[in-house]
């Protein structure tokens, strides 16, 4: 990672690429639940939250080299190679060559996915909020394939498996990942 880059600086570069306030929305929560999990594995949050930031940061001007022009992009600003290619592995097998190979890179390729099924699951909710989401209705939604259709179920499995987590157990902490950060994403209470 570049020594000047924090999360405030991340989000900046994030948005000076992406401008859908949903890609936006999409790159926080992903930040939260990386943050989440860091602190789980017991491994530096700041770092893990940064790569979850910036994960998809070509994706809205460059999806046709989505996890390529990142390479160029991020080398540019200062990041280092390790970084990097914890970026674009999130990608693998669909966009990229990289595998995910460090805790880190397995957690961001299954919850990357995850992440947009929970934020479905919320928006279906009276009240907009992962706040109340509970695990049951998560994975009630999983299994129907027709309910947010653009994740890819067997990327989120592929991933469990590959970061030693179960489907539950996955869901369960990218929920408690997403709370933390519910209200920057819009999805926090309505009081």
């Amino acid at each position: 990672m570049a020594q000047d880059i924090n999360k405030e600086t991340a989000l900046k570069l994030l948005k000076e690429y992406n401008e859908t306030e949903s890609l936006v929305n999409h790159g926080l929560a992903v930040s939260g639940v990386m943050r989440h999990f860091a602190e789980l594995e017991g491994e530096d949050p700041d770092y893990w939250e940064v790569v979850g930031l910036l994960h998809d940061l070509d994706y809205e001007k460059y999806p046709d080299q989505h996890c390529v022009k990142v390479v160029e992009i991020l080398s540019d600003n200062g990041f280092e190679e390790t970084f990097i290619n914890s970026v674009v592995s999130h990608g693998y097998g669909i966009c990229s060559e990289v595998e995910p190979l460090h805790q880190m890179e397995k957690i961001l390729y299954a919850t990357d996915e995850l992440t947009g099924l929970i934020t479905a699951c919320a928006y279906m909710r009276p009240s907009k909020s992962v706040n109340d989401l509970e695990l049951k209705s998560v994975k009630k939604k999983f299994k129907t394939q027709s309910f947010a259709a653009g994740v890819n179920r067997e990327i989120v499995s592929k991933g469990a498996d590959m970061a030693g987590y179960s489907l539950d157990d996955l869901m369960t902490q990218t929920i408690l990942g997403m709370r933390k950060i519910a209200d920057e994403i819009g999805l926090g209470s309505n009081d």
